[in-house]
């Protein structure tokens, strides 16, 4: 039985390394907030189009994860590296396949939901740039899943800020053109994540090749495609893939709806969802953990330990996500004036702040049991989930922003239905389905 100190030890180094990751889209947000509300509500368009295509690749990871994890519960370790190798290698095959669709097809279908044309202009001069980091990001999240799954996760945070301190510094240079670079507004931030990005996989290669036990988890075993391999990640990963990358792309529809309502709501939005990734953080980091701790005690024969692992992470959650809810509602003002000096930007901002803070009462229960539906190895049930939640979300999109056109305030509790029907579908999930004895 995972006590919770030992769940915390797992737990808070993927925390940190979050934290410190998504430094990145903060940073984006903070710098752009004070060049313009254009490239301020542009950057959030183009980044979740971006998320929506990374997490293609981070589903596979996950469901990379799942299988390292049980594997390593089961000490077959020879296993390990050659799920690590052929999942990257796939994965470099799909970024430059995506890559090509985006290349070519994002302009055209930016141009088709996007109504303002400063938007758009601003959105594709992002993506421009952007899209180039699928190459580093894919592979990755590979070593992500790897010492997530054999549960060594401290490294997780030595390479999260090398990644966060490279962002700050690119973005300064390129977005204001300091040091001799040139001033290249929202483009800078684009190409400073994207070389952040490339830091990062950079350093997790050289750590692996320095201090992982490369012979232990026969890394060199098959450096070669090995097609065999990957189907038998895919028959893993390929619903994993799918339930990460609708959530995102159901968020990007969000936020192309609240664009259609007005350049200022689409900034309003941009700064709250910057924010909501300050929550967001910890509530991913236990869910990560329980996935990964469920994968491990299903593998070493212990399944009736999995809902006691569930019910003690989502406890530990909720003792940091709680405080910092309270300290936000509290002092709301300090945290916005990172992100803009405008007064009444400000103003509009804090009722869509309160809004968002309510849902993560169900966020964390929600996530960390769909995790650990996850963790069980029923991806398919996983994905079954998702889409129910997507669809359920997409239509309160529609008939509550498209229809009504509320204020943005009201626009934000559409997250209460994708959180509501996440939270239902994975409790009864884990209290009537059989997954005791699911084989992967």
């Amino acid at each position: 039985m995972y006590t919770k100190k030992e769940i915390w030890k797992i737990s808070y180094p993927i925390l940190i390394s979050l934290v410190v990751q998504n430094l990145i889209n903060i940073t984006d947000t903070a710098y752009l907030g004070h060049v313009g509300e254009i490239e301020l509500g542009a950057s959030a368009l183009a980044g979740v189009f971006y998320m929506a295509i990374y997490m293609i690749g981070f589903g596979f990871s996950i469901g990379s994860q799942i299988l390292i994890g049980r594997r390593n519960g089961e000490k077959r370790y020879e296993s390990i590296g050659t799920i690590v190798v052929q999942g990257s290698l796939f994965l470099v095959i799909l970024a430059f396949v995506l890559f090509g669709i985006s290349h070519f097809y994002a302009p055209h279908l930016m141009r088709s939901i996007i109504s303002s044309e400063v938007v758009f202009s601003a959105t594709m001069q992002y993506l421009d740039y952007r899209i180039y980091g699928l190459f580093f990001s894919f592979v990755a999240v590979m070593f992500r899943a790897f010492y997530v799954g054999i549960t060594r996760t401290k490294i997780l945070t030595v390479n999260a800020l090398v990644m966060a301190i490279a962002n700050i510094v690119f973005n300064y240079m390129f977005i204001f053109g300091k040091w001799g670079c040139p001033q290249m507004g929202i483009a800078g931030a684009a190409l400073g994540s994207v070389l952040a990005e490339a830091l990062s996989l950079f350093f997790f290669i050289i750590y692996t090749i320095c201090k992982a036990d490369i012979h232990k988890y026969a890394f060199f075993e098959t450096i070669h495609v090995d097609v065999k391999v990957i189907a038998r990640i895919l028959n893993i990963s390929v619903w994993t893939m799918l339930q990460s990358f609708l959530p995102i792309i159901t968020w990007f529809f969000f936020f192309i709806s609240i664009e259609h309502l007005g350049e200022r709501p689409l900034a309003v939005s941009n700064i709250v969802r910057s924010i909501s990734t300050l929550f967001f953080m910890p509530v991913n980091a236990f869910a990560v953990t329980a996935s990964s701790l469920v994968s491990n005690a299903i593998g070493a024969g212990k399944p009736e330990e999995v809902m006691s692992i569930s019910r003690r992470i989502i406890g530990l959650c909720y003792m940091i996500v709680i405080p910092m809810m309270a300290l936000v509602y509290l002092i709301p003002a300090p945290v916005l004036r990172i992100y803009t000096d405008s007064a009444s930007l400000l103003q509009d901002c804090i009722p869509a702040l309160y809004v968002m803070l309510g849902y993560y009462f169900i966020a964390v229960p929600g996530s960390v049991w769909f995790n650990t539906m996850s963790g069980t190895g029923n991806t398919r049930s996983a994905l079954l989930a998702e889409l129910i939640t997507a669809v359920a979300y997409t239509l309160a999109i529609y008939f509550l922003i498209f229809r009504l056109r509320p204020n943005i305030a009201s626009c934000w509790i559409v997250e209460y239905v994708y959180w509501g029907v996440l939270l239902l579908f994975s409790f009864v999930y884990l209290k009537k389905a059989d997954w005791w004895n699911k084989k992967i």
